[in-house]
């Protein structure tokens, strides 16, 4: 499974005409490091940080009445902590991508965090760039791990489904939706895709907005988590 975080072309996700911008709330207790990553974002064409919470409670009330694209979650936060935040956040808006940008990276928060729903966890040491490219690949569908939270989840989840046989998806997906989660498990971009499969890019996104509105799930880093518990897709299909 590839965890690049920067991936070609995807800088032209916010900036071709008609595309919405990218909505964004951040959630951190620390007002130094709310106030960095928005400067940031802000420097970026096509993202509008959209709100700002200092507590878990304060991220919930806000994501549910915005609805933000993606919500950038800290962990340790005060009155609820991220997981509890990713967990709500999938329940009440599905659609909002979590992506956890930490200093953490203990296995106890890693899964928890993975399970929970999370779209993407980055530690607060990537540069600014990785960052901003990070969020263009969530808005593109693609999946968004810290190579060393990369290694953690590997090492974590695989062995424990590397026995199982692989399953029919139950008729919730179709043949082409199956063909292109399955090329999704074996890490290819979204471009790779569509060259594989005679397909546009849009018509790719298009295929895994679908996916990803049938699974209830808002990433590949779920989606892929998803085809694997339920045995969708085997570890012949990984890389």
């Amino acid at each position: 499974m590839s965890c690049d975080i920067i991936i070609d072309g995807l800088l032209v996700w916010t900036r071709e005409a008609g595309l919405e911008r990218v909505k964004i709330l951040i959630a951190d207790d620390h007002t130094l490091m709310r106030d960095g990553i928005r400067r940031i974002l802000e420097r970026e064409p096509g993202f509008d940080v959209v709100a700002e919470a200092g507590d878990g409670e304060e991220a919930i009330a806000l994501i549910k009445k915005l609805a933000p694209d993606i919500a950038i979650i800290d962990i340790a936060m005060p009155k609820m902590d991220g997981i509890e935040v990713t967990q709500r956040v999938k329940a009440l808006c599905p659609k909002t991508a979590v992506l956890i940008l930490t200093a953490y990276d203990d296995d106890e928060f890693v899964f928890s965090l993975i399970e929970a729903g999370a779209a993407g966890y980055l530690l607060k040491s990537v540069q600014s760039q990785e960052l901003i490219h990070a969020i263009h690949a969530l808005r593109a569908g693609e999946s968004v791990l810290h190579p060393s939270i990369a290694r953690k989840v590997l090492d974590h989840f695989v062995p424990s489904l590397a026995k199982r046989e692989e399953q029919p998806p139950l008729e919730i997906l179709t043949d082409r939706e199956l063909e292109v989660l399955k090329l999704v498990t074996k890490g290819l971009s979204n471009k790779e895709i569509g060259d594989k499969l005679t397909l546009s890019v849009r018509t790719v996104e298009g295929h895994l907005g679908i996916i990803f509105g049938k699974l209830g799930v808002s990433s590949r880093t779920e989606a892929v988590y998803r085809a694997l518990k339920e045995g969708w897709v085997t570890l012949d299909s990984m890389p």
